[in-house]
Parts: structure tokens; sequence; C-alpha cells
């Protein structure tokens, strides 16, 4: 089953029927006046030392979506795996075009990982291993995070004096190259249009350029797992490839994840069952994270 909206499909893997942890609900900035919220998922047995956190970036184009995440989905198959071991998960509220357009969403997801960070002790969070995962447009979120320092110009507003570096990046089907011609095929290219960047993905320009992950890929990026559908017809699967070639061209670590049979947001394209299935798709993520994140950095 999945539950579809524009940008954003949630695809069930027969999971637990609640969340795990216990939730409590946080202001993380106010950006533009608005008092942005943070959700913390987190065991119910308080931690005798900091534990990592992974936090959620949600898709809808960026322009719609919710940072609510269900119960049997992948995305909430993988809370349940990292609460359960002990760890904090996050999903984050974050602005959206056309009132907001870009770029509030990154200065958003970057002022959430440094509220994360300077709040690292009352939260009893480990600051040194911040992981981040997002769903298309989200996954975007989650690798511009990973990939875009300072000097890229997203980190301002509260807590500047913190650093919005992560350790683990999973970008799920998330666009890596808005520049990149394939765009023009995309049903998305036409709703999205100067709603968000101020001209639609697939033109040559340097608002569009600044807002893609491989942009900034370098020597020294955090481990990313890429994520896609192979018969994606949103985000095509040759940007998941790119972003991953030119990572570990710069001798980063980087896998792609190539889902057969799946279209945008993992759901089935065709007659045949995905490969690897959903709940294979999620034991690999968190699989990632505690890999990743399992040693103080």
């Amino acid at each position: 089953m999945a539950l579809v909206a524009f940008g954003m499909i949630l695809t069930s893997c027969g999971g637990s029927p609640t969340l795990a942890g216990d939730a409590s609900t946080l202001t993380y900035c106010t950006n533009g006046g608005d008092a942005l919220r943070l959700e913390l998922y987190r065991p119910s047995a308080a931690p005798t030392k900091p534990v990592p956190v992974v936090v959620y970036f949600h898709g809808g184009g960026w322009e719609g979506g919710t940072p609510f995440i269900a119960p049997g989905t992948q995305i909430g198959d993988v809370e349940s795996d990292l609460v359960n071991h002990g760890w904090d998960f996050a999903t984050v509220e974050y602005r959206l075009a056309p009132q907001w357009p870009w770029p509030a969403a990154i200065i958003d997801a970057k002022c959430a990982i440094r509220y994360v960070r300077a709040s690292a002790a009352f939260l009893h969070i480990d600051s040194s291993r911040i992981g981040v995962i997002g769903e298309s447009a989200g996954g975007q979120l989650a690798a511009m995070a990973g990939l875009a320092g300072r000097t890229a110009g997203f980190d301002v507003g509260q807590y500047v004096d913190r650093t919005s570096t992560v350790q683990a990046v999973v970008d799920e089907y998330g666009p890596a190259d808005l520049a990149a011609p394939d765009w023009l095929s995309s049903p998305i290219a036409p709703e999205v249009n100067q709603a968000v960047f101020g001209v639609a993905p697939g033109g040559d320009t340097a608002a569009l350029t600044a807002a893609s992950p491989v942009t900034y890929v370098g020597p020294g990026a955090p481990p990313f797992l890429v994520v896609q559908g192979a018969d994606d017809t949103v985000v095509a699967p040759a940007q998941s490839a790119e972003l991953v070639d030119r990572l570990t061209a710069a001798h980063d670590q980087a896998r792609l994840l190539m889902v057969r049979g799946a279209g945008h947001g993992l759901t089935r394209a065709g007659a045949l069952p995905i490969d690897p299935d959903i709940e294979t798709v999620a034991s690999d993520v968190s699989s990632f994270f505690f890999s990743r994140l399992a040693q103080p950095g």
C-alpha cells in the first residue's frame, strides 16, 4: 500500500503498528518569524550516555509534505530500528514554497542540525554522531546538508556559532543536479517551476547550480548511501548515479542502492515485485547508520 501526495509517496513495509519511543515537540528555530518544529523520538528509558541522532527531512517538492512519518512505512521502520537500538530520531518541519522559496528549506534544515548540536547536552545527544535522511526533495536537503559547507551561504540565522556538518547521509531518490537536461522530461518540473527556484529545473542557471548537491562534492564528504528506484520517472535514476560517481571520484565513501522495479517513492512500477523489497531497504538504511555512527567521532 502507498499513501500518495504531490512529491511524496510513503511506501508501506508492513512493519510495527506504532512508532518507537516517546515523542516530544520542540521549537528549533524561528526563521522568517515562524516557530519551526522538530519532533524528537527517543527511547522511553533515559540514556546513560550521549546517543547518536538521525534527522529526517520529508519530501513534497519543496512546496508540500509533512514531517509526520507513518508507522509501517520504510521510514517508520528505520525510526523504530534506531530508537529501539537506543538512539534518537528527529523529524523536521521546514518552510515551504511558494510563500518561502529556495533557499528557505536548506536554511531551515541546517538550522535544525545546528540546534541539535547546540542542545546536545540538554538532549543527551552526541554532537559528533549526527546523521541525516530524506526522501525526494528531502533527499536533496539531506545531501545538501552533507555537502554544502558554511561558504555556500546557507548557515544563517540562529546557532551560527555551531557547525551544521553531519557524519552520515542517506539520500533517497533526491534531486542531485537540478540543472541537468533530464529534468525537461520530468512531470514535476512544470509544477515546481518558478515557485521554488525562480526557474524550472533543467535550466542552466546559477540558481539551479547553487541548489544542486553535485555542485558541492569534494574530498572529505561524510559517507553517503543513495537509494534510488530504477524505474523512477520523477527523479531520473541518472541523478543518483551521478552523485555517487562524483563522490567516489573525490575518494569519498558512497554507495548506490538501485531498487529494481521501483518508481518514485520506491513504489512498484510494473508487474514484478521490487528488488530488494522495502523491508530489506529499511534494514540496509538502518545498518548503514549503525555502521557509520556507532563510534564517537
